[in-house]
């Protein structure tokens, strides 16, 4: 009877301490599953350090970027106690951005700090949405980034150099007109652009695009007759990962494009990427909103980009 009644307290305490420990997991699970979740607006923005890298003259770069868990909402926050660096003693201008872009935004900009930084950090503080979050960059060894990620570049590679670009430095245009910024780009023609592909070369590209990878796993196709899968954000072009599909420049062409650095408000931009023709490009942008804005401008030659900055004056 003493063996039985052993039996039952230890099953009992067994199925208290299991009950306890999933309760202890769930909870876990419901705190981060907000994060989890599409958010139109309303969340905040994760500055991120994302490494550094090693320049000539021995001083270092350290790359930030930031996540924007909003879907749709594009958040401003003006340099100030909202948005700082503590530049640990490091003398320079700051040049972080001050409007926030939707979802994930890699390497958007850099710090340079001297030879004999050492043990210090930089460290980047941004409050959105009430809550202040930061990006702490400092020189660990692990985090160093090779310029071309730790493979041996080819020939043509090592001969690129990236593309100059010339602009105007400050201009003005009325809010509901159209500003049409034209760029001047030289470049040394590398990468050279890619021979185009036969039918037969393109059929088994597409074929490969399709094979299931590690970058691309295989998805499950739902039956005819399924329940169409609800979504929360429904202007969005989404892979069928749910991921949000981001344009890119062409990689066979020199182009120029524009985003909002600093501002109250977007732009829209036709086209999304000029083609250089000539040894210029011209980009037709609207405003959302009146005020000071900051462009940046970038240049690319399907292989390496070049960035620089331009001033615009948006009035009512």
């Amino acid at each position: 009877m003493a063996t039985k009644h052993l039996f039952r307290s230890l099953a009992a305490f067994l199925a208290t301490a299991f009950f306890a420990v999933f309760a202890l997991r769930a909870a876990a699970q419901i705190e981060h599953l907000p994060y989890q979740l599409r958010y139109n607006s309303g969340q905040t923005v994760q500055p991120i350090f994302q490494g550094w890298s090693r320049n000539a003259d021995d001083s270092f770069d350290m790359h930030f970027g930031y996540l924007n868990r909003n879907y749709i909402e594009e958040l401003n926050v003006p340099i100030g106690a909202d948005n700082f660096i503590d530049m640990a003693g490091v003398d320079q201008r700051q040049r972080q951005p001050t409007y926030f872009h939707a979802r994930s935004n890699r390497d958007i900009f850099t710090v340079n700090v001297p030879a004999d930084f050492g043990d210090r950090e930089i460290v980047w503080s941004l409050n959105t949405q009430g809550k202040t979050l930061q990006a702490i960059g400092w020189l660990q060894s692990e985090w160093e980034i090779e310029e071309y990620g730790g493979r041996a570049p080819d020939e043509e590679t090592l001969e690129n150099h990236p593309p100059e670009i010339t602009l105007s430095t400050a201009v003005s245009v009325q809010l509901s007109a159209t500003l049409s910024l034209t760029a001047m780009v030289t470049d040394d023609g590398l990468p050279k652009p890619e021979a185009e592909p036969t039918e037969e070369e393109q059929r088994q590209k597409d074929a490969a695009a399709r094979q299931p990878s590690q970058a691309r796993p295989p998805m499950l196709t739902p039956p005819e007759d399924a329940l169409e899968i609800p979504v929360n954000v429904p202007q969005l072009s989404l892979t069928a990962r749910g991921n949000k599909i981001n344009a890119r420049p062409p990689s066979d062409k020199l182009t120029v494009s524009y985003i909002v650095w600093r501002g109250r408000g977007n732009i829209t931009t036709d086209p999304q990427f000029a083609k250089v023709e000539n040894g210029s490009a011209t980009t037709s942008i609207t405003f959302s909103k009146s005020g000071e804005y900051e462009l940046q401008v970038r240049a690319y030659d399907g292989g390496k980009s070049t960035y620089e900055f331009v001033t615009v004056n948006v009035r009512e």
